[in-house]
């Protein structure tokens, strides 16, 4: 999976347990115990292997973000009083959200 810079190194530090993403076909492929490979989206030569600890499935970022730590989840102490489960809009369209479902992707680096 590719990432931005920032998420990239939450995920490195530890900082990140947590990946957002759209429950399409390709995540309902992943099960708890297989491994990730993150790649960086500025040099395919940066790059994260995470096994998968968990998946947190809901029905929408709405319902995910009421139950997962937004912490783990890419916010920082300063972000997370502006944290919206409309910020998802800007990678999936409402209608994929409704059609796929959302997945919090428990993560940790190897």
């Amino acid at each position: 999976m590719r990432l931005n810079p920032q998420p990239f190194s939450m995920i490195e530090s530890g900082e990140k347990t947590i990946e957002l993403r759209l429950y399409d076909e390709k995540r309902q492929k992943i099960c708890v115990g297989d491994r990730i490979r993150f790649i960086h989206t500025e040099g395919a030569e940066k790059q994260l292997v995470c096994a998968v600890k968990n998946m947190h499935v809901f029905s929408s970022f709405e319902a995910l973000y009421a139950y997962l730590p937004l912490r783990k989840c890419g916010y920082t102490e300063e972000t997370l009083p502006f944290a919206d489960p409309k910020d998802m809009e800007a990678y999936y369209s409402k209608s994929e959200q409704e059609k796929y479902g959302v997945v919090g992707i428990e993560i940790e680096v190897e």
